[in-house]
């Protein structure tokens, strides 16, 4: 299992917009790509300033290039992630993931 790792910032003020916002666009079509075996958005409030998280789990690399495109470590974004986000971030991170939970993994 791969975990695919996005982060943005944005002003608190529009943290929670910007999470219905994400829902709808990210997390929508994250979930809606075979091989995606789930999604959560995570945040964390720091005076005026909101990280956000989008955190999927993947199948494999090919379920991630179907969402992703060719270069998988190239973050995506939508038309209006211009009006939350303080900036891009140009790239995501990829980890293996192991569920200790399943020992045949």
């Amino acid at each position: 299992m791969i975990v695919r790792i996005w982060h943005g910032r944005t002003k608190t003020r529009d943290a929670e917009p910007y999470r219905q916002y994400v829902a709808a666009t990210g997390m929508r079509d994250y979930t809606s790509v075979p091989g995606n075996l789930g999604a959560q958005i995570w945040q964390r409030e720091e005076g005026d300033i909101t990280h956000i998280w989008t955190i999927s789990w993947w199948k494999d690399i090919e379920s991630i290039k179907a969402f992703a495109g060719e270069d998988i470590n190239t973050a995506r974004y939508y038309d209006d992630d211009k009006r939350f986000l303080l900036e891009f971030e140009p790239t995501v991170e990829h980890c293996d993931a192991f569920d200790f939970r399943n020992p045949n993994q």
